[in-house]
């Protein structure tokens, strides 16, 4: 049933999400440079990897030794729209069609942090990762990598049709109120160095 729902979701969102696609697309082309589209792969069901699609949301901007400027010196007004509005996710729906991801898991993170986790951390890729998940509507990216874990562990013991269906509702209301976007201090995310906690 999950997987025919996210078949059909995603194809909906697609046709309907259509002009908004075209449109960021567009205005992503203007004010933040080609290619469009940010590719990167992440770890899937299992720690598999995957090739995950996202609307970029940082400039190119580069110092003179040609190397990349740090993340808050690449983020634009621009970027800080695309990442409030949830837009620069929208890519990912092809990634549901496609089978790597579904609308609702834990938010596939980075190949690096799958050595860092301890073994109820790894749980989290017992499922397919998720566009939105139990994490994101419980603070997103307010609350710290411990309390984010928990959450995606239990959506893995708890997971069912109707809780998958309350998240996407509470998700329509975090998007509205764009609450919980980024830690404090940091334009994106800081990043999970691992700890010593092995349960």
């Amino acid at each position: 049933m999950k997987r025919n729902f996210d078949i059909l979701m995603s194809l909906i969102m697609l046709i309907t999400l259509s002009p908004i696609l075209l449109l960021v697309s567009l205005l992503i082309r203007n004010k933040l440079g080609t290619p469009v589209l940010f590719k990167q792969t992440r770890p899937g069901l299992n720690g598999s990897p995957f090739l995950i699609y996202k609307f970029r949301s940082m400039t190119d901007d580069r110092d003179e030794k040609g190397d990349l400027l740090p993340d808050h010196k690449r983020f634009t007004s621009f970027s800080r729209f695309l990442r409030r509005s949830s837009l620069d996710e929208l890519p990912e729906l092809f990634n549901v069609l496609k089978g790597d991801m579904s609308l609702v898991g834990p938010r596939p993170l980075l190949m690096q942090y799958l050595g860092r986790y301890n073994t109820k951390q790894a749980r989290r890729h017992e499922v397919k990762p998720g566009i939105t998940g139990w994490a994101q509507v419980n603070g997103r990216n307010a609350i710290s990598w411990k309390d984010k874990f928990n959450l995606d562990v239990w959506y893995v013991d708890n997971q069912s049709f109707w809780l998958d269906l309350k998240i996407l509702c509470l998700t329509i209301i975090q998007v509205y109120k764009r609450e919980g976007v980024n830690q404090e201090g940091h334009v994106t995310t800081k990043e999970f160095m691992g700890n010593n906690d092995h349960e």
